[in-house]
């Protein structure tokens, strides 16, 4: 029996500790027959010896929206010789979905398929913990300016002496005029306040803000607008 060699992976986004599963085909093309690596049955939810691997059963458990490209493509480097690699979905014995990336080589010799070699990793952690920390980062990021927008408000309430929404206001109208995002004016008056040497640059910056809100109040006072 052939038993295909074990894949060496690594996942950053697992930082190693728990590198993803893949396992290793090889299909020989005269005798037809379909070997797995042990980690390939579990990967598709079997044992050694509980099933019998064959193309169609390989297909099979490819996700029916993906299974008719992954056949096509399969067939198309069998049929030529050559590397081939797809990303798709995999539907285990126990209907849990996998998203995995197949990949290999159709051998040929004189013309005629030899064999194809080949293994499929799944990436089903690697792409959670993907989703999970840019999730986390943008969260992080949302609540950053957040603060950041709450410490600019302080900051106006504190110098012109008004209230948490007319501060805001007048942050909004300012980002409004000048085309600048709201967080980034913000960021930009914090940074102002927080340098003892910039004051003077600070009345200039939060005399600049009041315009836009102060041409506003006048346009809105002219009569048949």
């Amino acid at each position: 029996m052939n038993i295909p060699k074990t894949v060496r992976t690594y996942s950053s986004a697992l930082g190693g500790e728990a590198d993803g599963v893949a396992g290793t085909f090889r299909y020989d093309a005269a005798t037809r027959r379909l070997d797995w690596s042990d980690e390939l049955y579990a990967l598709h939810g079997y044992s050694r010896g509980e099933i019998v691997p064959t193309l169609e059963l390989l297909l099979s458990h490819k996700h029916p929206d993906d299974r008719e490209r992954c056949q096509d493509i399969f067939a198309a480097a069998c049929a030529s010789g050559g590397y081939f690699c797809s990303y798709h979905r995999l539907i285990d014995a126990r209907l849990r979905e996998h998203r995995v990336l197949t990949a290999g080589e159709a051998r040929m010799e004189a013309g005629t398929l030899r064999a194809v070699d080949g293994f499929i990793i799944d990436l089903t952690s690697t792409l959670h913990w993907e989703t999970e920390r840019a999730s986390r980062e943008a969260v992080e990021r949302a609540l950053g300016t957040r603060s950041t927008i709450e410490q600019a408000k302080g900051i106006l309430m504190g110098a012109l002496r008004m209230g948490s929404d007319a501060a805001f206001q007048l942050l909004a109208t300012y980002s409004q005029h000048t085309n600048i995002k709201v967080a980034s004016t913000a960021s930009d008056l914090v940074q102002l306040a927080n340098n003892p040497h910039q004051h003077a640059l600070l009345d200039t910056f939060i005399e600049e803000l009041r315009r836009p809100s102060e041409i506003r109040s006048e346009g809105d006072s002219v009569p048949g607008r």
